[in-house]
């Protein structure tokens, strides 16, 4: 027997079930991602299946040939990279999961081009079939009579309910009019308003304020640079910084935020079962290392103990920061962080039981990171924080060229 490596090819049907998926409205490039194949190999399998030339095991397709240990490695790959994506998309679609199946394919159809019909479906447990026909009823219900009608009631309304359920209740009308002009859906902002007060579709309300600072501590205090000033110029100017808590059956655990007042973008954070002078150590330290600010930066926040310990403000002189806190008792000196705090728990707590606070905790960072990334503001323009940051940052090297 040759002592040349064995060589083996792609099933038909491997190759019909992966052209399958092209057919469904899946891009090649997802297709092949998914199950560790070339993208030139996919494409020409499509071609030459729309001509009813596919080829079978021992046909002359050179380019997908691989040796046993190579095809075994390739399915591995693709069951991993599934089930990576199952994951992917039940935590970013968990909450559509409570909403109607019209939600759901509206969810599907938002994320096609980035997870593959038949997967979602999967995961949203609905079918495929159910999902194209609510596609062509939707394509049936379009109106070409102006901005705005591109789609029924009935399409529109699904899309608002998956965008309201991804991102937990926290859109009223004008942030999902935004919301759903950033996702190429041509609607008035008056259609939007009374779909979802007919439908009684609201925003979250956020619960007063609970005052959690004590300041009862001999320590020095810094004074109040900020004074209510809260837009700086360019990143990195100023920070602000506070601590809250969440409730699990393990104990409370405690956060740290640290957040750039320029974009509002949650730059450090840290997460544990105390509320030592540590906490906020460690959520600065991860803002110094993630930014890198310049010398000068005012770091602003309560006159807490921890905030006052002589090991945070041992760092921030270290590190060339200047220490700025608000006055005693009064928490609008420090509004942006507490509106923050509102948002979160709001969205990501209240009305949550936590087995544990490693639970809580993975709660908490998905919502820090739709807040960086998507979460679109008001005062910024409905751009999210990353966004308005990135586009600062273009209009700099413009102006530098």
């Amino acid at each position: 027997m040759s002592d040349k490596q064995v060589r083996a090819q792609y099933t038909r049907e491997f190759k019909l079930e992966a052209v399958r998926q092209v057919r469904a409205g899946q891009a090649i490039a997802v297709v092949a991602k998914v199950l560790g194949i070339p993208k030139a190999s996919l494409g020409n399998w499509v071609r030459l299946s729309s001509k009813g030339e596919l080829n079978d095991v021992g046909s002359a397709d050179k380019a997908t040939k691989v040796s046993p240990e190579q095809m075994e490695i390739a399915r591995l790959r693709a069951e991993n990279a599934r089930l990576r994506m199952e994951r992917d998309i039940a935590k970013k679609a968990g909450g559509v999961l409570r909403a109607g199946h019209a939600a759901r394919y509206a969810w599907i159809d938002q994320m096609k081009y980035r997870y593959p019909v038949s997967v979602s479906c999967g995961v949203l447990e609905v079918s495929a079939s159910g999902y194209f026909n609510w596609l062509r009823r939707r394509e049936d219900g379009h109106g070409r009579s102006g901005p705005g009608r591109l789609y029924s009631d009935e399409a529109l309304l699904a899309h608002i309910r998956a965008i309201h359920a991804e991102v937990k209740g926290e859109y009223g009308w004008p942030r999902m009019h935004k919301e759903l002009v950033a996702r190429g859906i041509r609607v008035g902002k008056d259609r939007v308003r009374k779909l979802m007060q007919q439908h009684g579709i609201k925003a979250k309300t956020k619960r007063k304020f609970v005052v959690t600072t004590d300041s009862r501590h001999s320590l020095p205090v810094a004074p109040d640079l900020v004074q209510r000033r809260f837009n700086p110029e360019a990143p990195n100017q100023l920070w602000s910084g506070d601590i809250t808590y969440i409730q699990t059956d393990e104990g409370w655990l405690y956060l740290a935020a640290v957040i750039d007042l320029f974009s509002r973008q949650v730059v450090g954070w840290s997460l544990q079962s105390h509320m030592q002078a540590s906490l906020v150590k460690d959520a600065l330290t991860m803002a110094l290392w993630r930014r890198r600010p310049p010398p000068g930066l005012i770091f602003h926040s309560d006159r807490g103990s921890q905030y006052c310990s002589h090991e945070v403000q041992g760092a921030l002189k270290d590190w060339g920061m200047r220490s700025s806190m608000s006055r005693k008792g009064n928490c609008w000196d420090n509004a942006p962080t507490e509106s923050f705090w509102g948002r979160l728990k709001t969205a990501s707590v209240h009305g949550c039981k936590f087995a544990t606070r490693e639970q809580a905790g993975q709660a908490v960072m998905d919502w820090m990171a739709f807040y960086n990334h998507r979460r679109l503001h008001s005062s910024l323009g409905y751009l999210s924080p990353m966004q308005y940051e990135q586009r600062w940052y273009e209009a700099q090297r413009k102006k530098a060229a």
